[in-house]
């Protein structure tokens, strides 16, 4: 009897998952289906405030419920676009069934109409939490093995580079309003390459700038410098800071482009986003007496100037980092004076590693006759690297 009655309750939860797929069966239509699980077994549904706008009508027709609203980044919403999520379903008994609006957003970051995740090292948050009256760290950024280490290869966790004019231009504006600064954009593309040849993994850094012109200046010195060659690669990201609010990386290399004017970044809120982008390491490159002036700037300035504005860097260390924060490095630091001298380094660095890489890998085949079992590509990464041609006209000459 036992069991039958076993048996019986088995087949009854044969039936009903049976019946919970029946739906499928008489729903023929991709679009037929996503309605019905998204009205009946859906417990969590994402969307954006302009998928929502835009299928308000097809939401409310379908019977679409729900009881919870949260709003993430809710400072960047429009007080008119708060009011679409109340919109998506109809009153029941003349009485809306929502419950809860949790709106989660900081005013002091950009505002609307302008396009957060890992939690800054300590010293890095100091140069915006002048803006809050109470930004503490969280616990783990106090313990967390990952904080208490240095940024091999460099002296500083965060750093202001001045960059002066580049074969006497600065900045320039081939169209209206479209900056560039070609000495900035080789200085940051140099840091990326030199750090790269350190181990830093390519997803882990990420490139900032200003101004839409400096983001493509950067992204085309990029594929002409290291973006075919895959010893080095192309960092996460190459973009704006107004269009990376809300992101973040280990490490963010930040071009201010300007040289005459301060320009945006008057505006206080586009210098948090900008300062607070970095979980590890942050190094701005930019016109130091230009922005040391601007008043709205002054605390964040201060603190950046109060470290060398000329790149420390440690070429012995590799990535992992191994020096914990307040170690003393071991040797001499590097004292990078300008752009040039910079990409002249990184050249023959470069050239240093290939060939270390190379004499090794002719070690290993005179004491096995076995061939390796990747391919060796360090031939094909030379050429690539020497054949490297410049930019423009004005770009870097780096000798062979």
């Amino acid at each position: 009897m036992d069991m039958a009655e076993g048996c019986f309750r088995h087949i009854k939860k044969i039936f009903t998952q049976l019946e919970e797929f029946r739906a499928f069966e008489l729903l023929r239509s991709g679009s037929d289906r996503d309605e019905y699980l998204l009205i009946k077994e859906a417990k969590i549904i994402a969307m954006t405030r302009t998928h929502a706008a835009l299928k308000r009508r097809d939401l409310v027709s379908i019977g679409f419920k729900f009881d919870n609203i949260l709003m993430e980044e809710s400072a960047q919403i429009l007080e008119i676009e708060t009011f679409i999520p109340l919109l998506l379903q109809n009153p029941e008994d003349n009485n809306n069934r929502l419950k809860r609006w949790i709106m989660i957003g900081d005013h002091h970051e950009l505002p609307p109409c302008h396009q957060e995740h890992g939690v800054p090292e300590v010293l890095i948050a100091s140069l915006y939490n002048w803006r809050y009256k109470k930004l503490g760290s969280l616990s783990h950024v106090m313990v967390h093995p990952e904080y208490k280490k240095a940024n091999a290869g460099f002296v500083f966790d965060y750093q202001l580079i001045d960059v002066h004019d580049f074969n006497g231009v600065g900045e320039s504006e081939p169209n209206p309003f479209f900056y560039q600064n070609l000495g900035e954009a080789e200085y940051v593309v140099a840091t990326f390459m030199y750090m790269r040849l350190l181990g830093y993994p390519a997803e882990k850094i990420s490139i900032l700038t200003t101004y839409n012109g400096q983001k493509h200046l950067i992204r085309d010195v990029i594929k002409q410098r290291c973006g075919r060659n895959q010893f080095i690669g192309t960092p996460h990201k190459v973009t704006t800071v107004d269009r990376y609010q809300g992101q973040q990386n280990d490490y963010i290399l930040l071009s201010l482009v300007r040289t005459k004017t301060v320009g945006h970044l008057r505006d206080v809120r586009r210098l948090v986003v900008a300062m607070s982008r970095a979980r590890l390491g942050l190094y701005v490159f930019g016109r130091v007496s230009l922005f040391s002036n601007c008043f709205e700037l002054t605390p964040t300035f201060n603190k950046l100037m109060a470290r060398p504005l000329q790149l420390h860097i440690v070429p012995s260390e590799v990535y992992p980092p191994s020096r914990k924060m307040n170690e003393p490095i071991k040797g001499e630091a590097m004292i990078m004076k300008n752009m040039p001298q910079m990409a002249q380094f990184v050249y023959d660095f470069y050239n240093q590693k290939i060939n270390r890489l190379m004499s090794q890998h002719e070690g290993g085949r005179q004491t096995k006759a076995e061939p390796l079992e990747t391919p060796p590509i360090i031939e094909e990464i030379k050429e690539e690297m020497l054949e490297t041609q410049p930019v423009e006209s004005q770009d870097v000459k780096i000798k062979g």
